[in-house]
């Protein structure tokens, strides 16, 4: 959800299919958060609400993917620098950082603007939460080189994902539930398990990236497609398989199947964005692209707008028309938004006359 300030801005498509990919994972969350917050119960079952929450649930992978891979060009760009190893650390650990306080501040703010409700809901574990937490985990990894990255963090990835299913099957009830929420999977969280298994993929995805000359961008590319392909194919085949490796395994929940699926369908999302930002749109301005650049305003805002007590009298009280024209008004308002934040020093030199203007002296005698 985040975008790494330390990239320059002009590196052409490599960069430009990256603002692409999180802007439609902006317009998937969007419009997933509109029908679920204003849906009426009765219609939740019907067609449009249950694809709406299915494409939903790619979007925090989407999110989650492309923070491992930003995080991944600062652990690179600091190792061009000739930074060494602590040096690297200490750079990702302050970016972990970063993200954990926004993720505090997001939960204060929106405690404060529903105040008198629980004071509990300022611990929730968010997507914010579960970023800070994995890439302060994940930070180690700056210890090594680029190359190393990328096999060491697509294990890590892989170990997360199947450790997931035996986390969810241990009894965790003697851990306060505010830390148990950060790691045990859950419907309600963005729990360690599994989430953080996208994050380390990231890297991994980052690494290559990096490591892959200009020229050579197509063919990565078109082998990270096929590679999304199989990895669909064989998330669904294995999972449904009559049998098991695991005793009790959920999987919605917990399942590295879910996972792998997830995985294969961010990474062809990333190739049809390439593809896309390259040979459609190029250095056009794009309004899905636009939002990608300011994904963690747009989030915020969002957030505040859809669940807060804003438009309280329409939670839970709209057909499918209504949640589908709403859930375009919200992207446009989002997509106002993030022009205003994009354009601000211009737009503020524009109206900052006005407001500084000197009133007139009165004359003598008036």
């Amino acid at each position: 959800m985040t975008r790494d300030s330390s990239i320059p801005t002009n590196a052409g498509s490599r960069l430009t299919f990256l603002d692409w990919s999180r802007g439609l994972a902006v317009v998937i969350m969007l419009q997933g958060h509109v029908f679920h917050s204003f849906t009426r119960q009765d219609l939740r079952n019907d067609g449009p609400f249950v694809l709406s929450q299915f494409f939903g649930g790619i979007g925090p992978a989407v999110f989650l993917v492309l923070t491992g891979i930003t995080l991944a060009f600062l652990m690179d760009g600091r190792e061009r620098q000739g930074l060494g190893p602590m040096a690297r650390w200490r750079a990702a650990l302050r970016r972990a950082g970063y993200l954990f306080t926004l993720a505090f501040l997001f939960r204060l703010q929106l405690w404060a603007f529903a105040y008198p409700q629980s004071w509990t809901n300022l611990f929730k574990v968010d997507i914010l939460n579960c970023m800070g937490f994995a890439m302060l985990l994940m930070s180690v990894m700056a210890v090594f080189t680029t190359a190393e990255r990328v096999r060491l963090c697509a294990v890590l990835g892989a170990v997360i994902a199947a450790a997931s299913p035996l986390i969810s099957s241990m009894n965790w009830t003697w851990l306060p539930p505010e830390i148990s929420a950060y790691f045990v999977p859950s419907l309600q969280y963005f729990a360690f398990f599994p989430w953080a298994a996208f994050i380390a993929f990231g890297i991994s995805i980052g690494s290559v990236i990096r490591l892959v000359e200009p020229a050579n961008v197509n063919r990565m590319m078109q082998w990270g497609s096929l590679l999304g392909f199989a990895l669909i194919i064989g998330g669904e085949y294995f999972s449904n398989l009559p049998y098991s490796v695991y005793p009790k395994t959920d999987f919605w929940l917990d399942s590295p199947g879910l996972i792998v699926i997830k995985l294969g369908v961010v990474m062809l999302i990333m190739a049809f964005a390439f593809v896309w930002s390259e040979y459609a749109v190029g250095s056009a301005w794009s309004w899905v692209r636009q939002l990608g650049t300011t994904s963690l305003l747009v989030y915020w805002v969002h957030i505040e707008i859809v669940y807060g007590r804003w438009l309280g009298g329409w939670k839970e009280s709209m057909n499918n028309i209504e949640s589908a024209f709403g859930a375009v008004a919200v992207i446009a308002l989002m997509l106002g938004i993030s022009l205003l934040r994009t354009n601000w020093p211009s737009v503020r030199a524009a109206f900052l006359p006005l407001f500084s203007a000197q009133s007139p002296r009165r004359v003598s005698g008036d």
